[in-house]
């Protein structure tokens, strides 16, 4: 019954969101206007995560089944869509190099600002090589002495 109730409120958040992208006509749509919604909920401690934490896990732990109304909407309109996939395919990938690249930086202003800079020394591969025969000689020389 638990998660039923946190489904609901997951869903109430998504028609609200659908209730104010349709009201004032804005260009968002109302799905993701509704996640935005419940995001600032649980930011502002409007909403505690245990209120939404299992149904989230659920829908995310089979995130891949919500994909096929996408899939079955591609193969319907396929006759639609076919003459402009080099279009899509090159939309579709500029948005994944820019995601990641993005997301890489992203990543890296947080570590940095966070945890500090990991930047790692070059070292050539003869200093690499010194530094793992030094290791051996070290590990013989203390397991002579030790026997």
């Amino acid at each position: 019954m638990k998660i039923y109730l946190q489904l609901l409120i997951i869903f109430g958040f998504s028609f609200i969101g659908n209730i104010i992208s349709n009201g004032l006509h804005l260009p968002i749509p109302g799905s993701i206007l509704g996640m935005v919604l419940l995001f600032l909920a649980l930011q502002f401690k409007i909403l505690e995560f245990k209120h939404v934490d299992e149904a989230g896990s659920f829908l995310i732990n089979n995130m891949t089944i919500l994909f096929l109304p996408a899939g079955v909407g591609i193969m319907a309109k396929w006759n639609l869509i076919s003459h402009f996939w080099v279009q899509i395919l090159i939309i579709i990938l500029g948005a994944l190099i820019i995601n990641v690249f993005v997301l890489g930086k992203l990543v890296e202003w947080i570590k940095i600002k966070f945890e500090g800079d990991y930047a790692i020394p070059k070292l050539s591969s003869q200093q690499i090589a010194l530094d793992v025969i030094n290791q051996h000689s070290k590990n013989k020389t203390t397991e002579n002495e030790g026997a």
